[in-house]
């Protein structure tokens, strides 16, 4: 009876897991019409205006039609990125079917909420943000510290050697610079729409610049120049048959404290604007130490925004650094490093009259090697 019970909920579970993925497809597919209907407002707006204030707005059409025009090629790289997403997590025999999709469009949640909408848009700019030369400061800010610091600790080792894991991988693009290096490394990310766009960047571009995306289109306010809105960015800036076919170079899907549970795995966890990605840190920070060898190294950096903070039947444990950190020593980490204020942002158009920038933590946490026993010390 009991086995019984634990198949019917293993089917339910991958029931819903692949109408999670049929959603978050449909969200891509529903980008044209969703940002087309935002344009429309514009030139409804545009029309309710006197003649007299429409002659002062010479090229104002214009330029939404510009926009349009971005809209409708950033459709055709969504389309791209789409193609054969049926097959990204499962074999042919258990592809995401029609099925799947046409039990999605029944459902409430088509067409897709403005919440699934705002992650396709989001995933537009992550991509500008990890793979054009226009996020390259931002990168900059966020990786160069963190890969000094494992550089610095591990740097004297052969690469091959060294295990790195960096869960909240996004795009990938932080994997792939540590791999490009000759480190053993993988990538871990829960995001469905972030798992489509690093496998398209990582798997089917092969070429630098090839492709051109407009992210800032759907930035209708606090634009400087007219032409920033429409301002466009090629990627990805460096082609990802720069690593060596050989290299030690993965990403997983799915929930980090449920696929990484096997103790005294990595050197070293790379976590950035991850932490407060958990519902309970405390979870994240006793998985981390788990897994790390005796001798390895949490690398940390980012904000304590809490993504779950003050949602509905969400949990969410939300800490002050000064609460993390004495987490960390009760856990049994050596604090080596700390850096406060380190300013950095997030998808942040750099052009925009509004800027954003998160005042982030950056430590190292080092798991203790065993101390030596009476035993040891006699021999």
């Amino acid at each position: 009876m009991a086995e019984g019970s634990e198949q019917t909920q293993m089917e339910m579970e991958e029931k819903e897991e692949r109408e999670h993925f049929a959603r978050v497809i449909n969200s891509f597919k529903f980008y044209k019409m969703h940002s087309l209907k935002r344009l429309h407002l514009s030139k409804i707006s545009f029309n309710t205006l006197s003649d007299q204030h429409k002659a002062r707005l010479m090229g104002y059409m214009d330029n939404l039609e510009t926009i349009q025009t971005c809209v409708i090629h950033n459709n055709e790289v969504i389309k791209l990125l789409l193609q054969d997403h049926q097959y990204m997590f499962l074999n042919k025999e258990e592809c995401i079917s029609e099925a799947d999709f046409e039990r999605v469009k029944k459902a409430d949640c088509a067409p897709p909420t403005a919440e699934e909408m705002d992650k396709v848009k989001t995933t537009l700019k992550q991509i500008m943000r990890d793979w054009s030369e226009d996020g390259r400061a931002e990168r900059e800010a966020c990786y160069q510290p963190v890969m000094h610091a494992v550089l610095t600790r591990l740097g004297s080792r052969k690469p091959s050697e060294v295990k790195i894991l960096v869960p909240g991988a996004g795009l990938g693009r932080l994997v792939f610079e540590f791999a490009r290096l000759g480190y053993s490394c993988q990538g871990n990310e829960w995001s469905l729409h972030m798992l489509l766009a690093s496998n398209f960047i990582l798997n089917r571009c092969q070429e630098r610049n090839s492709l051109v995306l407009y992210p800032w289109v759907h930035q209708y306010t606090n634009n400087l120049a007219t032409k920033d809105q429409t301002r466009r960015c090629m990627f990805p800036d460096i082609s990802p048959l720069q690593i060596s076919p050989e290299a030690d170079f993965s990403m997983v899907a799915g929930d980090f404290t449920k696929i990484y549970t096997e103790p005294n795995s990595w050197n070293a966890v790379v976590t950035v604007f991850f932490l407060d990605t958990a519902h309970n840190i405390i979870e994240y920070l006793e998985t981390i130490y788990t897994i790390l060898v005796p001798g390895g190294y949490l690398v940390n950096l980012g904000p304590l925004l809490y993504h779950w903070a003050g949602q509905v039947n969400e949990l969410s444990i939300e800490l002050s650094y000064e609460e993390v950190r004495k987490i960390l020593l009760d856990i049994g980490f050596e604090i080596e490093k700390e850096e406060m204020n380190v300013r950095c942002s997030y998808t942040q158009n750099p052009l925009s009259l509004m800027q954003c920038y998160y005042n982030c933590v950056m430590f190292v946490a080092r798991k203790p090697l065993p101390r030596p026993t009476h035993h040891d010390t006699a021999n």
